[in-house]
């Protein structure tokens, strides 16, 4: 791929992405993430490609989870990454899944980097120190936020080995590309308050929705039920 059409396609994501949710309402752009959720976790969970074994095993022992279906990277001399997503949780002892709540991924770094990649992505939230992270601190990432990551692409076989110590296991799939790697260095998963109003209702937070299962929304049973392999 040219510079010349890398830089038009990095133009055209970062406005399709910055207009995704014009037209549409909250309640809309909240059902449609979580539908497209759940196509995710169907697709890697039928992936020939993904290390189904160390996918299979994280999943059946998280204590929760966040289903980014279209994260977007993009650079040309600065870079940004972006995505809505929804985190659930699950009570312990393997308890059922909790409804989902509403996330962004923001990032951004500068440099001299040109290219486009989006990317399906899940995270593998561990333990309760990483479900907390997100509901209590927005879950920022890197090394001053007291979080561990390791990241997994599809095709990478046997990569957890390097990464058992982590809080969060990353697993991704790329469905455009012409930027290697994946970094969440600095990244931070934000509330989206007003899908979770237009999901829910009023009130509706993230605490409440994922710890206190103060609220439900029956749309959601189809995301559930492909997370505990239903």
């Amino acid at each position: 791929m040219t510079t010349h059409r890398i830089f038009v396609a990095f133009i055209a994501i970062l406005m399709l992405s910055g207009c995704a949710e014009i037209g549409r309402t909250t309640t809309e752009a909240a059902r449609e993430t979580v539908l497209q959720a759940q196509h995710t976790v169907e697709r890697l969970k039928a992936s020939k490609d993904l290390d189904r074994f160390s996918f299979d095993r994280e999943l059946a022992n998280a204590r929760g989870v966040v289903v980014l279906p279209s994260v977007v990277k993009a650079g040309f001399i600065g870079a940004a990454e972006g995505g809505n997503g929804v985190l659930l949780a699950r009570g312990t002892g393997g308890g059922t899944w909790s409804d989902p709540a509403f996330y962004t991924l923001a990032s951004g770094s500068v440099g001299l980097q040109i290219g486009v990649q989006g990317v399906e992505m899940i995270m593998i939230l561990r333990n309760e120190k990483a479900v907390r992270a997100v509901l209590e601190h927005q879950g920022k990432f890197g090394a001053d936020a007291g979080l561990t990551v390791g990241v997994i692409g599809v095709g990478v076989e046997g990569a957890t080995t390097a990464n058992l110590g982590a809080d969060v296991i990353v697993y991704t799939y790329s469905f455009i590309g012409a930027y290697g790697g994946i970094s969440l260095e600095g990244a931070v998963l934000a509330r989206r308050n007003d899908l979770n109003s237009g999901y829910y209702g009023e009130g509706a937070t993230p605490q409440a929705i994922v710890f206190d299962r103060a609220f439900s929304n029956p749309q959601a049973a189809g995301l559930k039920a492909a997370l505990a392999g239903g």
